[in-house]
């Protein structure tokens, strides 16, 4: 199959072109024709499966097809992820696809002055791509109104739920026209998502693209050791194994930012990405981790969602994630475009239920590694 049979409208299908994409990816392939059909989703697709695409072109698709010129109060469509990160990576790839169509957008998040925000929106956008508490912050301050949006989207919702965003939710979904399009994408389906795509998804279509199954390409490994001994182990593996472009994930901002500055000060090209972060470090950190300046990355869940950096070479689980999701959507970070990964998870003896339920789900046990600390 191939982008040429949705028949987009040629200034689309030029910026699909320009971008390089032939074939659509299976999240692709299912949504982008319910979605121009006008219906609503609940999608479930990992991170880096091409779901930003998958809503990206409709949406443009819709407003070509508009009769409307780009209003400097209220968007057409409004597009709300977690983190800034992911808002950025968001608008884009809207500018990408809509690089030889009239298509204005604009990305609002906290962390930087709201002046520039309110006057990209006052030039007039066809799309605002936003984290909820600037949205919220940017509509009492009238710098813009929902009334028009015709499409709404949700992405990575069971992470906003996770954040805490669920009662900014609600408040912009009562500002939001009762007649239009919601589509709501999440990597993972906890009750929380279930009951919010009852509340504002109309007869959904559910799309389900291999959000619990674990990427191909991938090698599990398992360090048994105690958490007392995980940071000599990992400097260890940093010293001999070459690794080069991995993703360490913790539980919490404060180990990530800590084991960040001690591999630091151990002579290791790390850097944090975690919550207490400004916008400018969170970019630096993220730019720097792409270009390869950084070849460590300590986070946490919450910061790297959404992040979509192609060839890392390892993941590794300093702490266990909570769930087979988790794990699922850490290493997924991993493998990518056909390429080879390895995921190297360290726990203990505690762990060994949370282990088997990986295992499970991977169809495989992991591999036992053994590398004793210097």
């Amino acid at each position: 199959m191939r982008f040429t049979q949705f028949h987009f409208h040629p200034d689309i299908q030029s910026g699909i072109c320009d971008a390089g994409y032939t074939s659509p990816t299976p999240i692709q392939q299912k949504a982008i024709p319910t979605i121009l059909d006008g219906k609503d989703i609940l999608g479930l697709a990992q991170t880096g499966t091409g779901k930003t695409v998958a809503f990206v072109l409709p949406i443009l698709q819709h407003l070509l097809k508009k009769p409307s010129t780009p209003s400097a109060s209220s968007p057409s469509a409004l597009i709300m992820a977690p983190t800034r990160e992911l808002a950025e990576q968001i608008h884009e790839s809207i500018k990408m696809m809509a690089v030889h169509t009239p298509v204005k957008s604009a990305v609002v998040y906290g962390g930087i002055g709201k002046p520039l925000q309110i006057k990209a929106l006052k030039r007039g956008v066809d799309i605002v791509v936003a984290c909820p508490g600037r949205l919220l912050d940017l509509m009492n301050d009238k710098a813009l109104t929902l009334k028009g949006v015709d499409i709404l989207v949700l992405d990575e919702a069971d992470q906003m739920l996770d954040m805490g965003f669920l009662p900014d939710i609600k408040r912009i979904i009562r500002a939001l026209p009762k007649k239009r399009q919601s589509l709501v994408f999440s990597a993972t389906m906890p009750k929380m998502i279930g009951n919010l795509a009852q509340e504002i998804l109309n007869h959904p279509i559910q799309i389900q693209v291999n959000h619990t199954q674990p990427a191909p390409r991938i090698t599990h490994g398992r360090f048994n050791v105690q958490p007392e001994k995980r940071t000599a182990l990992l400097k260890t593996l940093f010293s001999k194994n070459g690794m080069a472009s991995t993703i360490v994930f913790t539980r919490t901002k404060h180990k990530a930012k800590s084991l960040a500055v001690l591999l630091k000060k151990s002579g290791f090209n790390a850097v944090s990405l975690q919550g207490n972060l400004s916008q400018s470090q969170r970019r630096r950190a993220m730019d720097g981790f792409r270009s390869g300046s950084f070849k460590i990355l300590v986070a946490t869940d919450i910061a790297a969602r959404g992040i979509d950096v192609s060839g890392v070479s390892h993941v590794i689980n300093y702490d266990l994630p909570d769930t087979v999701e988790t794990y699922i959507h850490r290493t997924g970070r991993t493998g990518r475009a056909n390429q080879s990964g390895q995921a190297y998870t360290f726990a203990s003896v505690e762990d060994s239920k949370a282990i088997a339920l990986i295992e499970k789900a991977l169809g495989r046990k992991m591999t036992e590694e053994s590398l004793l600390p210097a």
